[in-house]
């Protein structure tokens, strides 16, 4: 958390606001987040403008022309874009301030984000490897049949392996197995190309809806103007456990997987 659409709404509540945007200034509060902050970047920023900003699994990538600034919300951030006279909080560790005078502002009070520069033609360590995008077309179900075969851990760890398709964190694994009508302890290379292919599409539904309704706000995330998300009122298994399945009334289960927690009705999935 925050998982795919956290991460896509931020994006596009940020994006007209930065688009073509001159930066005059990057405050550094403190520079141990998961990884340290580079002390350079004031002077590697400082007069760029921003030429767009994109998303890349969880990861934002905003191209300053001379190179990418990579962010990432890590367990507990956010990103506010906010007028350059609000005084910092406690956990805003980073700032980037804008011409228009206005200001991004990083907050993390678990400090497990990233602000991170890469000027290289190659792609950063940290996406290199990457799988496809769950919203884009290289996902199918064909795919996913094919790279499931011989695999023997369970579908839910196959589809929440980011070398294996991104962005599909606990919570929205949990929805779209259930949507699916698949356990998330089958085992990956079992399952036939129709049952892919229906995962493929409630993985795509489930985030697009989640997308639509702001994200899921459990503890931390609210979105560029400071709005939380909805999306968790409308959760069919995920923190259901004992609880009566919205579809057949039987009771949810509640399981650990991979020490993260799995959530499925006995009945509804098979």
């Amino acid at each position: 958390m925050p998982e795919l659409p956290e991460v896509e709404i931020t994006r596009r509540g940020l994006v007209a606001h930065l688009t073509n945007q001159t930066i005059t200034d990057v405050v550094i509060r403190n520079h141990s987040l998961r990884w340290p902050i580079p002390r350079d970047l004031p002077n590697l920023l400082s007069g760029r403008t921003i030429v767009s900003l994109k998303r890349r699994a969880k990861y934002l990538l905003m191209d300053c022309g001379n190179g990418t600034l990579i962010l990432h919300l890590g367990m507990s951030g956010s990103l506010r874009i906010l007028p350059a006279n609000i005084p910092p909080a406690k956990h805003d560790h980073f700032d980037l301030m804008l011409g228009d005078g206005s200001l991004m502002r990083l907050r993390d009070p678990r400090r497990f984000g990233a602000v991170l520069w890469h000027c290289s033609t190659q792609p950063h360590p940290l996406l290199a490897s990457l799988g496809p995008e769950p919203l884009e077309s290289t996902f199918d179900g064909r795919y996913l049949y094919q790279v499931t075969r011989g695999r023997s851990i369970s579908i839910k760890q196959c589809i929440m392996n980011n070398h294996i398709v991104v962005g599909v964190g606990n919570i929205y694994a949990n929805e779209a197995l259930f949507r699916a009508g698949i356990r998330p302890q089958i085992t990956a290379g079992k399952l036939s190309l129709p049952r892919c292919s229906k995962l493929v599409d409630e993985i795509r539904s489930t985030l697009t809806e989640a997308i639509s309704q702001g994200g899921s706000t459990l503890r931390d995330f609210v979105n560029s103007a400071g709005q939380p998300g909805y999306f968790q009122q409308n959760y069919w298994v995920y923190g259901r456990g004992e609880s009566p399945c919205r579809n057949c009334g039987l009771a949810i289960r509640h399981i650990r997987q991979g020490q993260r927690s799995s959530f499925y009705c006995p009945r509804c999935q098979k």
